[in-house]
């Protein structure tokens, strides 16, 4: 038996890829994921790979596998690929404590977040 087919949540020109749990803030990973939204993916990669950021890197390899799940799972042409969206979420925060003076202690908080980045085939403009 099983269970019937559920449809696609995004549009057939559309693919999609999501990284859970970057070991990173959600400000400063939307700081990264704001220099790619809306442009061409061959911008936006060379964008990411000069960029000074640290997470840049999983950015980018969040991207690439969002560009291989449309041109593998969905066939759609990566020249014609555009960043639709870019979002950024919020994901656990590690709690951690460090001892301070007179039987203090200090927080600290090691925050993660998570990205789901969007590409879209657009048609080309004369």
């Amino acid at each position: 038996m099983g269970k019937k087919k559920s449809p696609r949540r995004i549009a057939d020109n559309e693919a999609l890829a999501v990284c859970r749990m970057v070991r990173v803030s959600p400000q400063k990973l939307n700081l990264v994921a704001g220099l790619i939204r809306g442009k061409k993916v061959d911008k936006a990669l060379a964008d990411l790979t000069f960029s000074k950021r640290r997470i840049s890197g999983n950015v980018k390899s969040v991207l690439e596998s969002a560009i291989a799940n449309a041109e593998n799972n969905h066939g759609l042409d990566v020249d014609s690929l555009v960043v639709a969206e870019a979002s950024v979420g919020k994901s656990l925060v590690m709690k951690r404590f460090r001892p301070r003076a007179r039987g203090r202690t200090g927080k600290i908080l090691k925050p993660f977040s998570q990205l789901r980045i969007l590409v879209r085939e657009v048609e080309e403009q004369a």
